[in-house]
């Protein structure tokens, strides 16, 4: 207690001034701070003082890289990262984050078991940040209660969850940052693959998700005992879902937490199943079934309207639309195509049509002739001589076309 007075009597770093610890773990502890500079209260996690140990020195100096990257709503925000060296021989690095006004899940449990539409709410805003996260190839590696903490964004909405601490992160294929064969996170937790050494992937997070949304649902730890016996235990028996669980939820559940890591389901579909458990009470969180594509049938064809008598009634046009479907008000079907319109019987009209065109133009040349007026031939007249025979003649020629 000396300790944490001597701490918050002192300005950190020439600007912030320690408060309460409102948390504490193995590598670090948590304190409220007020930042002078801007006036605002924040969290600051500052590192236990092991800084001889140079894997310790890589694993602190990668949370701050990891998380100077990360921005997404359901994580919390970094402001700030230094070095605490008011103890020059024990220098501690510390980060400056977002203070998060609220409990954390854990708190969240022991008060009672969260109802299932408040969990869905709870899992898909986790499984958002997973999946962006997984996404840039981060490895969260320590999903627990305790590190997701619920806001309260709108008075009367449900808590909405933001994912912290990724001190013990890691880049997917990078740089181990712990040796060969350690356990890093917390036992009761663990995936199986963790519990072994085995070399870690995305759906590792799903796994520890899986027994936090089962805790949340039964009020109780999966896996309790120490770390051994915790770590043991997932890998001799399965989780124990209660008989009341609806299936849907069994089911997925049963799936987070399946040993083979390829039979998880990715963070990205996660969050599909749980916000469709949102969209209506009659929702399941189970994953979205494709809907296949429906062809429509082609209309029937309509044959013409054919009087009493055999013959079309009044008001038929061409393609076997009637007067009454072409007037306003009614609509119109499509008209044939032209390979439906040329049916065999059509096609037999057609050709004795054109035959007798053809006879029809014949038979006009044949009777031209006949029907041309003849160019009348010029009249006779007889043979007069001396100046009235001049007068003729020059009248006769007068005439002459």
């Amino acid at each position: 207690m000396e300790s944490s007075r001597s701490e918050t009597a002192e300005v950190l770093d020439g600007r912030y001034r320690l408060g309460e610890v409102i948390g504490r773990g193995g590598m670090a502890s948590v304190y409220t701070a007020r930042d002078e500079n801007l006036g605002r209260d924040v969290a600051l996690k500052l590192f236990a003082p092991q800084s001889a140990d140079a894997d310790e020195l890589k694993r602190q100096e990668a949370e701050i890289q990891l998380l100077a990257t990360l921005n997404h709503p359901s994580l919390v925000t970094l402001f700030d990262a230094g070095i605490d060296s008011r103890v020059p021989e024990e220098p501690r690095p510390f980060l400056t984050m977002e203070l998060v006004e609220g409990q954390d899940l854990r708190s969240r449990i022991r008060h009672s078991p969260v109802p299932l539409d408040e969990l869905a709410v709870i899992g898909a805003g986790v499984a958002d940040a997973l999946a962006y996260v997984h996404n840039l190839g981060i490895i969260h590696r320590d999903i627990k209660p305790a590190n997701i903490l619920l806001v309260q964004v709108r008075p009367g909405e449900p808590l909405r969850p933001k994912l912290t601490d990724f001190g013990i992160a890691r880049i997917v294929d990078g740089t181990r940052l712990t040796a060969t064969g350690t356990m890093v996170g917390t036992a009761a937790y663990l995936s199986p693959e963790q519990a072994r050494g085995a070399d870690l992937g995305p759906a590792s997070d799903i796994y520890s998700l899986g027994l936090v949304l089962l805790e949340c649902i039964k009020g109780a730890v999966e896996y309790p005992g120490s770390a051994i016996e915790s770590a043991v235990a997932r890998l001799h028996r399965a989780p124990e879902i209660p008989n009341d669980v609806p299936v849907e939820w069994a089911a997925l559940i049963t799936s987070m937490t399946a040993l083979d890591p390829m039979d998880r389901p990715t963070a990205a579909d996660l969050e599909t199943a749980l916000r469709q458990a949102l969209v209506s009470p009659e929702s399941v969180p189970g994953s979205v079934a494709e809907e296949p594509t429906r062809i429509l049938p082609a209309p029937p064809s309509r044959p013409p309207l054919v009087a009493p008598g055999g013959a079309r009634t009044p008001g038929s046009d061409t393609g076997g639309r009637t007067t009454a479907e072409l007037q306003p008000g009614h609509s119109n079907p499509p008209r044939p195509t032209a390979a439906r319109r040329l049916r065999p019987a059509g096609r037999g009209k057609l050709a004795a049509a054109l035959a007798a065109a053809a006879v029809l133009a014949i038979a006009a040349i044949m009777l031209l002739p006949a029907l041309t007026p003849k160019t009348p031939e010029p009249v006779q007249y007889p043979a007069v001589t001396g100046t009235l025979g001049e007068h003729l003649d020059q009248l006769q020629k007068s005439v002459e076309p």
